[in-house]
């Protein structure tokens, strides 16, 4: 009878953690988009909804850059810099190769800052926050020296027309953020290196043991989302025509922030792309309802401090031994039963080996 109830319970363990850290976004910007109305009229019209789009789709794909970097344990402050890099080639790009030569500078540019920070973590053993944030440093150091300290050109013409133009009546920008993040979810959820991937994050002893190059996905990981936060930049310049000198400054908060919205673990592992571009979603519909309510601009930095200290914070619960049966109903969970809520480290090394 004891044996019976304990698997009882331990069943409803997983149907509850079936729903996954994943969820919650979603029903919380569904929430959100109901209630808009009623604080901020207008707020969810086709205007404003049309407006709102290009905006969280940036704010997407920089999510998505730093979602790879958490998930290998680190926090990348290198946003700011990379995107007011990108933005600045995009204006001040070699003029006699087009746009093509321009879009490949950037590309090499973003790239090379991931890089160096990958080498800086990985060789010499900096730790991540003080890597991404000397490389910001030195790329807001190269917009400087670009733009000589101030942005008095425009992008191409026909990047703007292209940031600009609609498809079925969405944002050309919300198509390419859904397409990049749809590439980047399946890569991670059905093919081996991301399967690999997610190991090196959750537990890189396990993954080294298993023969997983680990520097070198630490390594691809940040060369990624450095690649991400150029797209970023490039499609910000182009969506505003003018942009301002460190474009990029207005993205670090809210790109950890939706990260941590959308419930991949600071801790490192198993993330989601989808939810954190979701996360990005409510974030730029709240700014929204906040500026139309006549609130401060300082208000969305709060806000956005407020999610990440709690996201920090939330992440030292142990959620798992309070939420266990056997704490509050007298049932005792038993070790052959498998938590499912757990990273599946085991399953996971043998799935890589394989592939290896």
């Amino acid at each position: 009878m004891e044996e019976s109830t304990t698997v009882r319970a331990a069943g409803t363990g997983r149907r509850f953690g079936s729903f996954g850290p994943f969820t919650a976004i979603w029903v919380a910007t569904a929430l959100l988009f109901a209630i808009s109305p009623l604080v901020a009229g207008g707020s969810v019209g086709g205007s404003a909804i049309k407006a709102m789009l290009p905006f969280a789709a940036i704010l997407a794909i920089a999510a998505v850059g730093q979602t790879l970097v958490v998930q290998q344990r680190g926090l990348d402050l290198s946003v700011p810099g990379t995107m007011s890099l990108a933005a600045a080639l995009v204006t001040h790009g070699p003029g006699g190769g087009g746009l093509p030569t321009t879009l490949l500078v950037v590309a090499l540019a973003s790239a090379a800052c991931g890089l160096l920070i990958g080498l800086l973590v990985t060789r010499l053993g900096v730790t991540p926050l003080v890597a991404t944030l000397g490389v910001n440093a030195l790329a807001l150091g190269t917009v400087l020296r670009i733009t000589g300290g101030s942005i008095a050109s425009t992008v191409p013409g026909s990047l703007s027309r292209f940031a600009a133009r609609d498809v079925l009546g969405v944002s050309v920008l919300a198509l390419l953020a859904v397409a990049l993040i749809g590439v980047v979810w399946w890569v991670m959820r059905r093919t081996v290196a991301g399967r690999r991937f997610e190991l090196v994050g959750a537990n890189p002893a396990a993954a080294q043991v298993a023969g997983i190059a680990v520097s070198r996905y630490r390594v691809a990981a940040y060369v990624a989302a450095s690649l991400c936060y150029g797209v970023a930049g490039v499609l910000l310049a182009a969506l505003t025509s003018a942009p301002s000198l460190f474009a990029g400054n207005p993205y670090l908060l809210p790109s950890i922030a939706a990260v941590v919205l959308g419930g991949t673990s600071l801790a490192g592992g198993r993330g989601s792309v989808v939810a954190s571009g979701v996360g990005a979603l409510f974030l730029t519909q709240l700014d929204q309802v906040v500026l139309a309510t006549g609130a401060q601009t300082a208000v969305q930095s709060l806000i956005q401090g407020a999610i990440v200290a709690l996201g920090m914070g939330l992440r030292n619960v142990p959620w798992r031994r309070a939420l266990q049966p056997g704490r509050n109903g007298g049932l005792r969970p038993t070790a052959a039963v498998p938590d499912t809520t757990a990273p599946a480290s085991a399953a996971v090394t043998v799935e890589t080996t394989r592939g290896a």
